[in-house]
């Protein structure tokens, strides 16, 4: 990673709530093709959510702890922050020393920017705010969020157009945080219904409206310069497994989320 900041842009693109078990399902019936492509192998990877939630478990991410390697470590990690006695600091570990990747990235030259999707990216109170008050530029709008049936469309549209008005010479942190897959997510499927709610297969059927639109936002990225991208869920979530409902609770369905890291060469 020492090599690749400052020379490459970075994408961070956060499916949100994606549980891995659905994503391993899709990727092998060849129902995500667009994402499938850039998997190394043409898998996801399994790994363990540093939270449970979408606060938290971006609060670790931007401090650089992404989702661990569901495998005894410990795992050497992409970025971290200087700190004492760190034993996931490796050699090829892009240190920063400030509090967060974001800023870290800031003062290594980077332009960073959120598009935001679910409520604590949404910056319409102070818990909000938070997570986009990290970026250099933020955007958010009720298109965006959970209950918009074309949200991802709106947050890719809005990410060409963020990639568009960058100097050609200024190196970009992109994060997106794509809330099609939060509840609710009914909608994405044909002829299930606001009575019938949200279940496993809308859940699916939300993974596949992302598809459909993410090669938008790889072309763009690519567009200027070659682009080092982290796609990954932030946790999962249950649909009544063992009785359980909802995430923000220590089941494996929550736990355990799809992860990859890839390159995507300039088609310039």
């Amino acid at each position: 990673m020492n090599e690749v900041v400052g020379r490459d842009d970075l994408l961070l693109l956060t499916l949100d709530t994606l549980r891995h078990d659905v994503a391993v399902e899709l990727a092998e019936a060849g129902r995500i093709p667009h994402l499938a492509r850039h998997l190394p192998g043409g898998a996801w990877e399994k790994r363990h959510a540093p939270g449970s939630f979408t606060y938290a478990s971006h609060q670790a991410m931007f401090a650089g702890f992404l989702p661990t390697p569901a495998t005894p470590g410990p795992h050497p990690r992409l970025f971290a922050a200087r700190f004492a006695g760190s034993e996931t600091t490796a050699g090829r570990t892009y240190v920063f020393d400030s509090p967060d990747l974001v800023s870290g990235l800031a003062e290594a030259g980077y332009r960073t920017v959120c598009v935001g999707g679910v409520g604590f990216f949404n910056r319409q109170g102070a818990l909000g705010s938070v997570l986009p008050g990290l970026f250099q530029e933020s955007h958010w709008e009720p298109e965006f969020g959970v209950a918009s049936p074309t949200s991802f469309e709106a947050q890719v549209a809005r990410a060409e157009q963020v990639v568009a008005e960058l100097p050609i010479e200024q190196r970009l942190f992109l994060f997106v945080n794509a809330s099609a897959l939060h509840q609710p997510n009914w909608f994405h499927l044909p002829g299930a219904t606001h009575a019938a709610g949200d279940t496993r297969r809308t859940h699916a059927a939300a993974l596949e409206y992302i598809d459909r639109h993410v090669g938008r936002l790889f072309a763009a990225m690519s567009a200027r310069r070659r682009c080092f991208a982290i796609v990954c869920s932030d946790h999962g979530t249950t649909y009544g497994d063992d009785g359980y409902t909802g995430h923000r609770l220590g089941h494996e369905a929550v736990w355990t989320v799809p992860y990859a890291h890839f390159f995507l060469e300039p088609t310039a």
